[in-house]
């Protein structure tokens, strides 16, 4: 059987997933691996480093638009792939 989940725990970790787009078991693993770098293993320490990456991300608005609008655009040599057919 699965173990009970902190209810504000996984918001945060949903929010942070809706954020960088990616799945909600990857954002927990994010913030599980950057918690266990900086020795916070329990859930309050889990809970501080998933706020201070939203925050982070929060400060960060118009870098992450610049770095997703490069990303979608087309290099070079990649000018001739089609990405709909």
């Amino acid at each position: 059987m699965a173990a009970i989940q902190d209810s504000t725990f996984v918001k945060l970790c949903a929010q942070l997933a809706s954020r960088l787009s990616i799945s909600l078991a990857s954002a927990r693993r994010q913030v599980d691996q950057a918690a266990a770098q900086e020795g916070k293993r329990d859930l309050e320490g889990r809970r501080a480093m998933a706020q201070s990456m939203l925050d982070s991300l929060e400060g960060g608005d118009e870098d992450s638009a610049n770095r997703l609008t490069s990303l979608l655009s087309a290099s070079e040599e990649d000018c001739n792939f089609m990405l709909e057919d």
